[in-house]
């Protein structure tokens, strides 16, 4: 079987990068998909159906588009993997888990202890926390190889 891991959230470091590399080296049997990580056409993506004058509407058509793609990715996902960095907050990542939750989809989270209060309620939805992205890859040798 190859398994289809969904990374949401924080886009500001290079955590994804390293899980792939990991899963890589260590030849596991997954495949990755993830939202849009760069801002800037993330904020754009409804733009080509008009930009509105007011920021509110041209944020709320942007992540409808933008959901288009999120929700499908969830949806088919095997496991989600849910970063919360340190600079921002992560309200979407905190949506994405949500959805998983509702969903019976098992998922992750990779945020450092720091923020354990704030995601209390997500963390204890989540079938593990992990504070590295190799303890995300450990995670994976062991759900997708049993070793």
């Amino acid at each position: 079987m190859i398994w289809t891991v969904y990374l949401s959230g924080e886009i500001h470091t290079d955590w994804r990068e390293q899980i792939k590399a990991g899963a890589e080296a260590a030849g596991l049997p997954v495949e990755f998909t993830a939202p849009v990580t760069n801002h800037e056409a993330s904020d754009a993506a409804g733009d080509m159906l008009g930009k509105p004058d007011v920021g509110f509407w041209r944020d709320h058509q942007s992540s409808k588009v933008n959901g288009i793609r999120t929700k499908t990715m969830i949806e088919q996902c095997d496991l989600a993997v849910i970063r919360f960095g340190d600079k921002y907050k992560q309200w979407n990542a905190a949506f994405d888990a949500g959805y998983c939750a509702a969903l019976g989809t098992p998922y992750v989270t990779l945020h450092n202890d720091d923020i354990v209060h704030p995601l209390k309620e997500v963390d204890a939805s989540a079938m593990g926390w992990a504070q590295t992205p190799e303890q995300v890859v450990e995670i994976l040798k062991y759900v997708t190889t049993a070793q």
